[in-house]
């Protein structure tokens, strides 16, 4: 038995389309999670102010375009120092998965802020799926994209990434190469597959929960699965009654995943529910002693990854060329 961590994944539906009503209900999952002892509190992506469903049955929708711009959150802004303040009040690490506004775009993006308040690090999701680049735009450069793992004193070495990044092997690799020990996969609302249905098993509870153990199997690392929980709200919220993706209620799938891909803890309540779990972090020791695939298990003679580091700005001097 090594140092154990306890942590905490939400699975929980926000207030839709709501920058102050969302933030109003992170403060209070941060306190609820820190109550149960919880030293990292890991949320889904888009959380702040939602994942915008509509996008898969009308990519074009002005006025839901408008308010999800209006009330995306930025980095510095009251409503993210509200959250850091949560987050050093009640001594506890937070994952935050969020829709960021920069000027009058929006990228989706995730913060960790550590239990003094203090925003380690942000990122940004290296390139939207299909339809969600409708709204948001790509990160640009290493600054804003590639997951930097973070150190956090009695917690572990922390890091994340969203959604289908998680099949995105490059980037899987260069985040695998920073010793992480705790991944948080943020994960948008997801539906049950059904068989025989037109949609992609890849995009349904089954297929993404399998992306996020295959990701623990890989890196040796502890996977916080967070998802969205979507009601009759959401529906109604973004208008997507009846559309084929999120055109329904939809259940949270929220877990915590080993470093050797099984599951840990979950829940069979499908509705708003923090998900706890007790990390061995020796396990992480354990798995990588067979598997370590940056390091022991690596070639790097034969095969390796080359990544451009520097920041890309949209205009440029001589000297930042």
């Amino acid at each position: 038995m090594g140092p154990t961590v306890r942590v905490a994944v939400t699975q929980h539906e926000p207030v839709w389309l709501d920058l102050e009503g969302t933030v109003q209900k992170t403060i209070a999952i941060v306190k609820e999670a820190a109550e149960a002892g919880a030293k990292l509190v890991a949320f889904p992506e888009c959380w702040i102010p939602g994942y915008p469903a509509w996008i898969w049955s009308r990519p074009v929708d002005f006025d839901l375009g408008i308010k999800y711009v209006q009330n995306s959150l930025k980095v510095d802004s009251a409503e993210m120092k509200r959250i850091c303040a949560a987050a050093a009040e009640n001594q506890i690490n937070v994952s935050l998965g969020f829709s960021e506004r920069d000027g009058e775009s929006v990228y989706i993006a995730q913060a960790l802020i550590s239990e003094s308040g203090e925003i380690k690090m942000t990122r940004r999701k290296m390139k939207p799926t299909h339809m969600e680049r409708t709204i948001f735009g790509d990160a640009t450069g290493a600054q804003t994209c590639l997951s930097k793992v973070v150190d956090i004193p009695e917690v572990g070495r922390v890091g994340g990434l969203s959604c289908w990044e998680h099949i995105q092997p490059l980037l899987k690799f260069y985040t695998f190469t920073q010793s992480e020990q705790i991944h948080v996969g943020a994960w948008p609302p997801l539906d049950g597959f059904i068989d025989g249905s037109p949609g992609f098993y890849s995009m349904s509870i089954e297929g993404c929960r399998n992306a996020s153990q295959a990701y623990a199997m890989e890196s040796q690392a502890f996977v916080l699965h967070c998802t969205t929980v979507i009601g009759e709200a959401g529906i109604k919220a973004m208008g997507t009654a009846g559309s084929p993706i999120m055109g329904h209620p939809i259940q949270g799938s929220s877990c915590v995943i080993g470093p050797d891909g099984r599951i840990l803890s979950a829940t069979d309540n499908p509705n708003e529910k923090l998900i706890i779990a007790d990390l061995d972090l020796s396990l992480v020791t354990k798995t990588k002693t067979f598997a370590d695939a940056s390091g022991h298990y690596s070639r790097p003679d034969l095969m390796w990854l080359g990544v451009d580091e520097k920041h890309k700005l949209v205009v440029r001097g001589a000297e930042s060329s």
